[in-house]
């Protein structure tokens, strides 16, 4: 897929290559006071740049002429700018994965219809992207390749969603996580549930809670507003945020998932409140990223602690049928790659049909300076009408040319046809022709 406007690479981990301790990791040093799009300045070969981080993957995709140069760029900045340590940078790189030009753009589209998800058809993904992308935009690091990349890349997840059945039999991972509390339980409608956090995970397990029967849950986050808001959609109540070991005591199961760096329970709060319990079993499911419960409470008797990485052979569920689903969006997948190559490729005339133009212009708009300046007694209606007339003449006279190089962009024999219009219209020798690299932002 590589053209004269460079390569598409797209560097990353997530869940099948990376353990949940790395990709926090990488999460925490590509935080928002660190993001790589706001390092975009320090990137002198990299061209455009988009960066995703959720608590399954951390990928950055970017376009440039000379790869070499670009991936070392890209990894340099995670070592200095990121502050991260050679050594941690090695352990990094071993469960990087790389994809290059048409690899890079499928692989973006199995993301974004979450073929590539720890459950396939989590509808969650999209919404990452999105924002992920707005991100990029407001930091002015997309230009034409990864905007129309992106933008392909929603209307494709759209056409797999609409088109396939792989929604109706997904599971996310909060209900993955619910799944898991029914297994060990049996039955959750007697069950107390504690959720820390009130953001999207946290309102899809209350969903998947109250289906369940659980009629006792008490939701705790740093915003009171936001906790009340849950509060009153599903019949629950809330507590203090600054007294969340103190909530412990009453909870059978606790659901947690803030985007806290730092664990919010430790070893100390969770033993301490397990004599009050009376040792009744606790059953923690941790499915923040960075983790938001110490790993260590798993080692208290009764207490039983799991984390997103745990919940892969939940997700097993309806399996055979999802992938029987999947199979056909690889199809679509597959398909609307091979559209965007083809778009990619006419890519490769548009500077030489640029520089047609644009000479083509400046000859007509000289020959009218000439000539109406030989006529002053012409009114605006003339001038404008005259104007009119010499633009659709040129506009007639470029099309069979543009046309015939638009067909062409398609062949690999698409330069001799670049290079032979650039001599016939003497457009290199005009200095008319202009950079291939249109698509650097700095």
């Amino acid at each position: 897929m590589k053209s004269t406007m460079g390569h598409i690479v797209l560097l990353g981990m997530n869940h099948k290559t990376a353990s949940v301790e790395l990709r926090e990791q990488l999460a925490l040093v590509c935080s928002n006071q660190a993001n790589p799009v706001q390092l975009f300045p320090y990137l002198g070969s990299v061209k455009e740049l988009f960066f995703l981080s959720t608590c399954n993957r951390v990928e950055i995709l970017f376009t440039c002429q000379n790869y070499e140069d670009a991936m070392g760029e890209v990894k340099a900045l995670l070592k200095t700018h990121l502050g991260v340590s050679s050594a941690c940078l090695g352990q990094f790189e071993a469960n990087f994965y790389i994809h290059k030009d048409e690899a890079a753009v499928r692989h973006l589209f199995r993301v974004a219809s979450s073929l590539d998800s720890m459950v396939v058809g989590e509808p969650q993904i999209l919404g990452q992207i999105k924002k992920a992308y707005r991100e990029a935009v407001d930091h002015r690091t997309v230009g034409v390749i990864l905007n129309r990349l992106l933008h392909k890349a929603f209307s494709v997840a759209k056409r797999v969603r609409s088109e396939t059945m792989i929604g109706s039999y997904a599971v996310s991972i909060s209900y993955a996580a619910v799944e898991l509390a029914r297994k060990i339980f049996g039955e959750l409608a007697s069950k107390r549930v504690l959720l820390i956090g009130a953001g999207e995970m946290a309102e899809l397990a209350a969903e998947h809670f109250l289906a369940q029967g659980v009629c006792h849950m008490v939701v705790a986050n740093r915003t009171l507003e936001r906790a009340l808001e849950l509060a009153r959609r599903f019949r629950a109540e809330t507590t203090a945020f600054e007294h969340l070991p103190d909530a412990l005591s009453e909870a059978d199961i606790v659901l947690t998932s803030t985007g806290s760096p730092i664990p919010l329970l430790t070893y100390q709060d969770v033993k301490s409140r397990m004599r009050k319990r009376r040792n009744k079993p606790l059953f923690f499911i941790d499915i923040a990223v960075p983790r938001d419960v110490e790993q260590k409470v798993n080692e208290i008797d009764n207490v039983y602690l799991y984390d997103i990485d745990d919940l892969q052979g939940v997700i097993e569920l309806n399996r055979e049928e999802r992938q029987k689903e999947a199979a056909r969006a690889e199809h679509i997948i597959l398909e609307e790659a091979l559209k965007f190559h083809d778009w990619l490729r006419t890519l490769d005339v548009v500077p030489t049909i640029i520089a047609l133009r644009e000479k083509a212009d400046r000859i007509r708009k000289k020959e009218m300076r000439k000539t109406l300046a030989q006529l002053p007694s012409l009114g605006e209606r003339e001038r404008q009408a005259i104007e009119v007339l010499t633009e659709s003449i040129v506009g007639k006279l470029l099309h069979d040319p543009i046309v015939f190089l638009k067909k062409k962009a398609g062949r690999e024999s698409k330069q001799v046809f670049v290079d032979h219009t650039q001599q016939l219209f003497n457009l290199n020798e005009d200095g008319g022709l202009p950079s291939s690299s249109g698509c650097n932002q700095k």
